[in-house]
Order: structure tokens, then sequence, then C-alpha cells
């Protein structure tokens, strides 16, 4: 069996080989394109039916498809700050509003967390005159402390 380094690697080879974009590979998967994207780079384990499917439509070998039923290991950044541009506005996010967020959450929900295992992630487009808009929604399960 390969290491998953190894699978993410060739999937994303395979993945710029077909053309294919995360949304038309989900369609084919039968899962939400943000998550297969997901699954695809390592973080989060598809069944083997979805596995099958990914392989299929990628021409992924009987080694990668494996790979992706493989539990992942979540958690692909180090510990130093993300240097990629995107990513770092993302880390910017949370250092600037990690806070504020986590005040109004408490504020309207109590003492907790936003749960990121049973949570959704949508990424969209909106169209603006003065530039098109990313709107990015994370939706998680809030888990309130519990005393005991």
């Amino acid at each position: 069996m390969i290491d998953r380094s190894t699978a993410t690697e060739r999937i994303i080879a395979a993945k710029a080989e077909s053309g294919l974009s995360f949304e038309e590979i989900a369609k084919a998967v039968g899962a939400h394109e943000v998550w297969v994207a997901s699954a695809l780079l390592g973080q989060n384990t598809m069944t083997r039916e979805q596995a099958v499917r990914a392989g299929e439509v990628l021409a992924l070998d009987a080694e990668t498809v494996a790979a992706l039923q493989v539990d992942a290991s979540r958690g692909s950044l180090g510990a130093a700050v993300p240097t990629d541009p995107l990513i770092y506005r993302f880390y910017e996010i949370v250092q600037v509003y990690g806070t504020t967020l986590k005040a109004v959450i408490e504020e309207r929900f109590g003492t907790g967390i936003m749960s990121a295992i049973d949570f959704t992630m949508d990424v969209s487009r909106r169209e603006d005159p003065k530039g098109d808009r990313v709107v990015v929604t994370l939706d998680g399960k809030f888990l309130p402390y519990r005393t005991w």
C-alpha cells in the first residue's frame, strides 16, 4: 500500500490530466464538492463506493483508490504561519476576528465550540460590480462544554 502523501500527489496529477473540476468529480462521487476536494487532498476518508467512483473518473490505480479509504490524518498545515497567500488570509481572518467570533458565538449559544466533525462547508461566488466576492459558509453543530 502507498502512503497518503504519494496518493495525494497521484490524485492531483490525475485531476490535472483529466481537466475535471472538483465539482465534476463530486457529481461522479455523489458527495459535496468541498468534502470531495478535502478527501482527494487527504483530509477526509471516502467509502469504498466513493473511492471507486473517484478512481473511475480520474483513472486512478487500485493502490490510490485504496489509499482514499484509509482513515485520514487531518490537519495539513504545519505549526508555522502559512505562506500561501490565500491560506494565509484565512489565518489572518482567525487572528483578527477569532476572538470576535468566539464572543458572538458564546453570547448566542453559551460556552462551547463549533464542531468540525458534525460540519459542512460551502464555497460560492457572488458577482459584484466592484469585483466578484468569495462566500465561504462554515456550518458546524454547537457543542456546549459540560459540567461534571
